[in-house]
């Protein structure tokens, strides 16, 4: 079996100048974990995954954390919204994951399970002809295996 078999084929994708509210707000709504940043001719630019909004930098970037921290303290809740507001204003670009790994429709189940497990990451577009053609991640394998045949 291929990723071309399980993959999931209806790709949600976001552009590089989405705000980032409206792209939490996509995830949320299409429960899904990440998603492709295409460009204009839908070639694959990035890579926004919930790990990329909540820790960016992976680490928590300590004058906004300090921001938050005193507005609200300081100044209550509204200060705290306002800057809830900045940071969600900010665009994909910004955050997005460049350097990305993809993988081909042709790849086996098994080799895309070991990548995934050596890399720690589960969540892959799978590219062809330079454009996204689907996403498969750990729980397209679930599925899969759920739906195999005793």
């Amino acid at each position: 079996m291929f990723v071309k078999d399980i993959m999931t084929r209806e790709v949600i994708t976001l552009t590089s100048d989405t705000s980032l509210k409206e792209a939490a707000e996509i995830l949320l709504k299409n429960n899904i974990s990440g998603a492709p940043v295409i460009d204009e001719k839908g070639g694959l630019k990035g890579l926004l995954t919930e790990e990329s909004l909540i820790f960016r930098d992976k680490k928590v970037h300590l004058p906004t954390f300090v921001n938050i921290s005193m507005g609200f303290l300081t100044f209550g809740m509204h200060r705290l919204e306002e800057e809830i507001k900045k940071i969600t204003a900010d665009k994909v670009e910004n955050v997005m994951e460049r350097e990305i790994d993809t993988v081909s429709p042709e790849i086996s189940l098994e080799d895309i399970a070991t990548m995934m497990v050596e890399k720690e990451r589960y969540y892959y577009p799978v590219v062809a002809d330079r454009n996204v053609v689907g996403i498969i991640t750990k729980r397209d394998i679930v599925r899969s295996l759920s739906r195999t045949k005793k």
